[in-house]
C-alpha cells in the first residue's frame, strides 16, 4: 500500500505531464530588440564591441549575445609605478540571451566556463543592489584571480523580471515558468573590471556596480519581462 505522499508526487507529475503535453513544444518567444542594439554610451562609459571565435560560438549555441568592453571618458590616472591607478579601468559586459531553453539549450554558468580558462574564484556572495531607478537585483559579486591579475565580477540571471543569482534556482524557475507561462528565454547578464594593483577591491567593486546601475534599466529591451 502506497503512501499518501507518494501518491500525491504522481498525481502532480501526471498533471504536469499533461500541461506540457497540452502547451506543445514550442514557446512563446516575447519580442526583443537584438542585443547589438544597446546603447554604446552607458553614463561615463563607451563601449566597444569584441568579435567572440567561433568555437566559442558553437559552444555557446543557438542564442543573442553582446560581448563589449566600456572605456570611461575619464582619463585613466598612472601611479608612480607606472600602473593605472584603477578609478577609470574599462568594464566588461556580456549578455547572452536565450529565445528558448526547451531543446536541450542552457545558459552556460561562469562558474564553469572562468576556471576553465585558468581563473580562480577568490570570494563569492550574494547581494541585493538597486539600479539608479531603485529596481532591487539579486546578483553575485565575486573576486577572481589568474596569478598576478585580479577581476571583480558580477553576473546574474535574468529572466521574466527575475533576477536571480543562483544557476540551480534560476532553472528551477525556467521550468515553472515553462509550465505556466510556455516560456523557458532567459540570459546571463555578466560585469566585470580589473582590480588595478594600486586600488582596493573596494574601488573596482564600487566601479563595477555604478555601471550596472545605469546598465540593468535598459535590460527588458533586450531580455523580456
Amino acid at each position: 500500500m502506497k503512501s499518501p505522499k507518494f501518491w500525491t508526487v504522481v498525481l502532480l507529475l501526471f498533471v504536469t505531464a499533461l500541461i506540457l503535453h497540452s502547451r506543445g513544444d514550442k514557446d512563446r518567444v516575447p519580442f526583443s530588440q537584438p542585443l547589438s542594439q544597446m546603447p554604446e554610451t552607458i553614463g561615463q562609459w563607451t563601449g566597444q564591441d569584441l568579435p567572440i571565435a567561433d568555437d566559442v560560438l558553437a559552444i555557446l549555441g543557438k542564442g543573442d549575445f553582446l560581448n563589449r568592453v566600456y572605456t570611461s571618458s575619464l582619463p585613466i590616472q598612472i601611479g608612480q609605478d607606472s600602473t593605472p591607478v584603477g578609478s577609470n579601468l574599462p568594464i566588461g559586459l556580456f549578455i547572452g540571451y536565450f529565445p528558448t531553453q526547451r531543446t536541450g539549450q542552457s545558459i552556460h554558468s561562469p562558474q564553469n566556463c572562468l576556471p576553465g580558462a585558468g581563473w580562480t574564484f577568490d570570494s563569492r556572495r550574494y547581494i541585493t543592489m538597486q539600479d539608479v531607478n531603485g529596481k532591487s537585483y539579486r546578483v553575485g559579486e565575486y573576486q577572481i584571480s589568474n596569478g598576478d591579475t585580479r577581476q571583480f565580477v558580477i553576473y546574474w540571471y535574468q529572466a521574466h523580471g527575475r533576477s536571480i543569482p543562483n544557476e540551480y534556482v534560476a532553472r528551477a524557475y525556467m521550468v515553472a515558468d515553462a509550465i505556466r507561462m510556455n516560456r523557458t528565454d532567459g540570459a546571463l547578464v555578466r560585469v566585470i573590471t580589473q582590480i588595478a594593483p594600486t586600488e582596493t577591491v573596494a574601488e573596482a567593486r564600487k566601479r563595477a556596480l555604478r555601471f550596472t546601475a545605469l546598465m540593468a534599466p535598459m535590460l527588458p529591451r533586450f531580455i523580456p519581462n
